[in-house]
């Protein structure tokens, strides 16, 4: 069977709790196999019949909204995805060495388009480096991320929907599970 990742927004900020068992149950409610969660985040493994990741991301928003009440968004990664994620070096050694801040990996909906990624890239300063790879924005911050001064409402704005994650969380879930 083929093995996604799911990477859920918004669980368990504001207000919306969940454990890692219940979030394993939903899963496996909704018909997944082999259901593995990664830290309290929302970031689920599974198996399924291989379908289109868009397929697979609506039956788990319409499966989620249905037992939860309320949206949660989804975004699907295939296990070669994730592993390609763990494994992309968007920036010098030097430049992530020099940084104080942790490479995070914006996992999106769908590739943003050129203009897109060139208003995006306008956003960022010098302080800040940006980079794109097909549905991933990768952004490496100076400092802490609630230092950085980049517009985190005008990027999702101009790129569309998406989930944060630190490299090395995809890192360790590639690790831990697809490798």
């Amino acid at each position: 069977m083929p093995s996604y990742a799911a990477f859920l927004r918004g669980m368990n900020v504001g207000g919306h709790r969940l454990t890692n068992d219940e979030l394993r149950a939903h899963f496996v409610t909704m018909g997944f196999a082999e259901v593995a969660t990664f830290r309290a985040s929302g970031n689920v493994v599974f198996a399924g019949e291989e379908q289109p990741p868009k397929t697979v991301r609506e039956r788990i928003e319409a499966g989620l909204q249905a037992a939860l009440g309320y949206a949660v968004p989804t975004f699907i990664r295939t296990a070669a995805e994730v592993t390609s994620i763990a494994a992309a070096a968007p920036f010098e050694a030097e430049r992530l060495r020099g940084s104080a801040g942790k490479l995070q990996v914006g996992l999106l909906a769908a590739s943003p388009s050129p203009q897109a990624q060139a208003e995006a890239l306008a956003l960022a300063d010098e302080t800040d480096g940006l980079a794109f790879d097909g549905r991933e924005v990768y952004w490496l911050p100076a400092a802490g991320v609630l230092d950085s001064a980049l517009d985190m409402t005008t990027l999702a704005r101009t790129l569309g929907a998406m989930t944060i994650r630190t490299k090395g969380t995809i890192e360790q879930v590639a690790a831990k599970h697809f490798l």
